[in-house]
């Protein structure tokens, strides 16, 4: 899946405007607890969080997140997004709720 094809099934707003939406995401996980995501990702992923802190910014540079959704609407501060493209992870936000933005995510996932 492509982070085009993410923005246009979770309705997202784009707050990177250096994305690239042909950029290939392997993986999704879905969590507001960074201690999961930190037990369960893998390489190239996207995450979905409803989580406005940096830590989800720092999170995503040691594990080499591809994209974070931030799901529910929810908006990170211009500092995060800021935080963000230095690191070189796009950021995105989508007013889906987290279970019906993970479902969108996995009923495309095409195996």
């Amino acid at each position: 899946m492509t982070i085009g094809e993410v923005i246009e099934l979770l309705d997202a707003d784009v707050l990177t405007p250096s994305i690239d939406p042909d950029q290939t995401i392997e993986t999704i996980c879905g969590s507001d607890m960074m201690s999961d995501v930190l037990a369960y990702i893998k390489k190239d992923a996207l995450l979905l969080t409803g989580l406005t802190n940096p830590q989800v910014i720092r999170t995503a540079e040691m594990l080499d997140i591809v994209c974070l959704v931030f799901v529910r609407g929810k908006s990170p501060t211009e500092d995060m997004i800021q935080m963000a493209e230095e690191c070189g992870v796009y950021v995105l936000r989508s007013d889906y709720r987290m279970y019906e933005a993970c479902g969108r995510l996995y009923q495309k996932r095409g195996y």
